[in-house]
């Protein structure tokens, strides 16, 4: 009797410390993976180059827990799943980091750090604040809500921030070295200059994240300039207005000198004296000569 109870009492411990076991396994398996980003193998020049702690898996980088990512000519997309999706501008490196002091159970907050270039983040927030690490400042995206967050850096440590959105997040920036703070308000986009929080521009009229993308035709000359045809355009219009001037110039004397040679011609070949006519001419062509020969033969009586 005693011993069908101990058995029935550890059946039910076993079954309690299985349970337990698998509960506490269930969030990292449903945590998963903090970032996908796509590949692109044709095309070298616009493909992302992620390393880190990943996998590849039909054309796909799977980023477990840290990674970067790095975009060609091309803005990156890449998918936060259950969150949404980080846009790596074009030029741009990110380097992407789970925060692991998040008790288990817990959606952990994304640890985001870039040294140039701009991104755009379009994801939900949760009870763990996201960071995002530049040179100058710590920029902390709190929730929850929905971050539609633009934020660009330029030259000279200018660092453009765009907190848009109707559920914008709460937005926090803090300087690396002043350890001042400023709030972005909801739909409100900021200039800090120089890298510093002393010199704000409270509405920036640029906008803070990826560039546009340029259409055909606006690109047409610098298109055409790479594949040789820009240079070949634009002077080829100009080389034969400079070639056509000097040749309709130059066409009117041609045309003009040989009528004038046809006429002598054709008087001067019915005429006995057209030899004698010439003489003249000789005369005219040499009349500077034939006046210093003439001098002489004056001088020493020759004529």
């Amino acid at each position: 009797m005693q011993s069908s109870c101990l058995a029935g009492v550890l059946a039910v411990v076993t079954a309690l410390a299985v349970s337990l076991v698998a509960g506490a396994q269930a969030p990292a398996s449903v945590a998963g993976p903090i970032a996908i980003v796509p590949l692109d193998s044709k095309n070298s020049d616009r493909a992302a180059t992620v390393t880190g702690a990943l996998e590849v898996s039909q054309g796909k980088a799977i980023i477990a827990a840290s990674g970067a990512i790095t975009s060609g000519t091309e803005t990156t997309e890449v998918i936060l799943p259950h969150r949404g999706v980080l846009r790596v501008c074009a030029s741009t490196t990110v380097k992407l980091a789970a925060d692991s002091s998040v008790p288990a159970g817990e959606v952990p907050g994304l640890m985001m750090a870039m040294d140039h270039g701009a991104v755009e983040a379009s994801f939900a927030t949760g009870r763990n604040s996201d960071i995002l690490l530049t040179p100058d400042f710590r920029i902390l995206i709190g929730g929850p809500g929905a971050a539609e967050v633009k934020v660009r850096l330029g030259q000279h440590g200018d660092t453009c921030v765009d907190n848009a959105g109707i559920n914008a997040p709460y937005v926090l920036v803090t300087s690396v070295f002043d350890g001042g703070v400023y709030r972005v308000q909801a739909g409100q986009r900021v200039m800090f200059q120089h890298g510093s929080l002393r010199e704000v521009v409270d509405q920036e009229k640029e906008p803070c994240g990826c560039p546009p993308p340029v259409a055909p035709q606006g690109n047409e000359f610098p298109l055409a300039q790479s594949e040789g045809l820009a240079p070949l355009a634009k002077p080829a219009p100009g080389v034969p207005m400079n070639n056509s001037a000097p040749a309709q110039n130059v066409e009117p004397l041609v045309y003009k000198s040989a009528d004038k040679a046809a006429q002598p011609a054709t008087e001067a070949a019915p005429a006995a004296t057209a030899l004698p006519a010439a003489k003249p001419a000789a005369k005219k062509k040499q009349g500077f000569f034939g006046g210093i020969g003439k001098f002489f033969r004056r001088v020493f009586g020759a004529e």
